[in-house]
């Protein structure tokens, strides 16, 4: 058997936990778990996830250690991300990990950091 992609899914999970939030009516669990459950129904892909506020962001040396690609959510708490955070992911890209950032994160550190840009539209 051949194996797997491993993703792992980070977001800030922010709005999902503002009550009246519509995306805490949406996605509950956070839009991460639904994005990583999609992932998980694929074959070949074992997908995780991560948030912000997880020590280290849930993205320590061993997580990123076991992550080919990373799918990056982020909208409005992208100053948040420790710059050690950003140290290591950029590392870790550099290496030849994937970053796919989605939504608002061509905003974040991470994002801005390895375009060399501040990445406003």
């Amino acid at each position: 058997m051949a194996e797997k992609i491993r993703v792992t899914v980070w977001n800030e999970f922010r709005h999902e936990q503002q009550a009246g939030h519509k995306a805490a009516e949406i996605y509950p669990d956070g839009i991460h778990a639904v994005i990583a459950e999609f992932l998980n129904a694929q074959d070949g892909v074992a997908a995780r996830t991560a948030t912000l506020d997880e020590p280290a962001c849930g993205l320590a040396d061993d997580v990123l250690a076991e992550t080919d690609v990373i799918i990056w959510w982020g909208h409005c708490a992208h100053g948040e991300v420790a710059d050690e955070v950003v140290d290591r992911l950029q590392r870790r890209v550099l290496e030849g990990m994937g970053l796919i950032a989605l939504h608002s994160s061509h905003g974040s550190k991470i994002f801005r950091r390895l375009m060399g840009t501040t990445c406003r539209v």
